[in-house]
């Protein structure tokens, strides 16, 4: 079983029901174990910015999928989810991104990782950070920035956490 990292998003409808329905169906899924999760943060969006404010969290599991597999379940989720790709950084009901896989590194047109815009991003990072602030990136860069100094950046950038880590009372079950 390979430990991965992925980030979940979204900013339309009920943007915490769709991160939980998210994170069912990959934890129900039979080759994959979710064995951790992030607090819940807000940020403002990053790229195309006239649209609503999204809630980002990272999970952390295991997989016996290969990096491609994984990524063919993610889309599944998202359209099951009414993920429609529209407009590049646009709106969303959800949002999956593989960040880490092992410590592998892929490049392919449809697939990169460690993701390649993950150490850009404070609502990435500072949850990442909350999971695993020592987790080896494969391309030899890392994230040991302070967990509290990342949390300052994350503030002036638009990045307040917004639920505490208790998925234990909403899933019903420890996942760790």
């Amino acid at each position: 079983m390979k430990p991965f990292f992925l980030s979940l998003g979204s900013n339309l409808g009920d943007r915490l029901q769709y991160i939980e329905k998210a994170i069912r169906r990959l934890h129900g899924h039979s080759k994959i174990q979710i064995t951790d999760l992030s607090s819940v943060y807000e940020t403002e969006p990053v790229g195309y910015t006239d649209q609503p404010a999204f809630l980002n969290a990272v999970i952390a599991g295991k997989t016996s999928l290969t990096p491609k597999e994984l990524l063919h379940v993610i889309l599944e989720v998202e359209k099951a989810l009414g993920r429609i790709r529209e407009v590049r950084w646009g709106p969303r009901t959800i949002d999956l991104d593989i960040l880490l896989y092992g410590t592998e590194s892929w490049n392919e047109e449809d697939l990169q990782i460690p993701h390649p815009r993950m150490l850009e991003r404070a609502f990435v990072l500072i949850p990442l950070a909350e999971l695993d602030a020592n987790y080896p990136i494969p391309t030899g860069l890392t994230y040991t920035t302070p967990l509290e100094q990342l949390k300052k950046v994350g503030e002036k950038n638009g990045v307040r956490k917004w639920k505490e880590r208790v998925w234990e009372i909403e899933f019903g079950h420890s996942v760790n």
